[in-house]
C-alpha cells in the first residue's frame, strides 16, 4: 500500500487493518486508541479506498456495528480504550459466541501504569473472560501484521479476535515499508 512512512503503532494498526481487507471501521475516541481511525482514513484516502468510518456515540455503539457488519459477511473492525471495553462487554460476549460470517477485529489499547486513563485495566482478561482469541503485539510493525492477521483468522474461524496493544506500542513510530 505505501510505499515507505514513519508511522505511530495506531497508524500501523490501520494499514495492517486496510491491508487485510478492512470495510468498516467504527471507534470511540480515547487515548491511547484515538488515532487509528484518523490514519485508517487518512491511508484509505490515499489508496483510493472508500471504507466506512464513524465516531460512534460510545464504544457499545460502535461494537454493535462492526459486529453487525461483520454477521453479514463484511470485514469490519471497532476500536477503544481498555475502559471502554466495559462499556462494550455486553456487545463482546453477544459476538462471542454468535460468531461472524466475515471478520471482525477488536482493538482494546491497553493503558499500564496508567498514563492517560483513570485506571490500569488487562483486556486479555476480557477476552479470556469472552473464550475470544487475542494478539498482544510489541512494536508497531507487529502491530500492523497481527491486525491483518486478525482479520484473515476470524474470517477462517468465524470468530471475533482482539488485538490488544498498549500505550507504548499504539504511540511509538516505526519504519514502514
Amino acid at each position: 500500500m505505501i510505499k515507505e512512512d514513519l508511522l505511530l503503532g495506531n497508524g500501523a494498526i490501520a494499514l495492517g487493518l486496510l491491508e487485510g481487507g478492512c470495510e468498516i471501521l467504527t471507534s470511540y475516541p480515547g487515548t491511547p486508541s484515538s488515532e487509528i481511525l484518523p490514519e485508517f482514513l487518512r491511508i484509505a484516502r490515499q489508496e483510493s479506498l472508500n471504507p466506512y468510518v464513524e465516531w460512534s456515540t460510545n464504544e457499545k455503539v460502535a461494537l454493535d456495528i462492526a459486529f453487525s457488519a461483520a454477521i453479514t459477511g463484511k470485514m469490519a473492525a471497532c476500536c477503544m480504550k481498555q475502559v471502554g471495553l466495559n462499556v462494550a462487554a455486553d456487545s463482546l460476549m453477544s459476538s462471542a459466541y454468535m460468531g461472524v460470517l466475515g471478520g471482525l477485529v477488536i482493538i482494546s489499547c491497553d493503558d499500564p501504569g496508567p498514563h492517560s486513563s483513570q485506571t490500569e485495566q488487562d483486556s486479555r482478561i476480557m477476552a479470556r473472560l469472552a473464550k475470544l482469541p487475542v494478539m498482544d503485539p510489541s512494536d508497531p510493525m507487529e502491530a500492523r501484521q497481527m491486525a491483518k492477521k486478525a482479520l484473515e483468522l476470524s474470517h477462517k474461524y468465524r470468530i471475533p479476535f482482539m488485538l490488544r496493544p498498549s500505550i507504548r506500542v499504539c504511540h511509538a513510530r516505526q519504519g514502514m515499508k
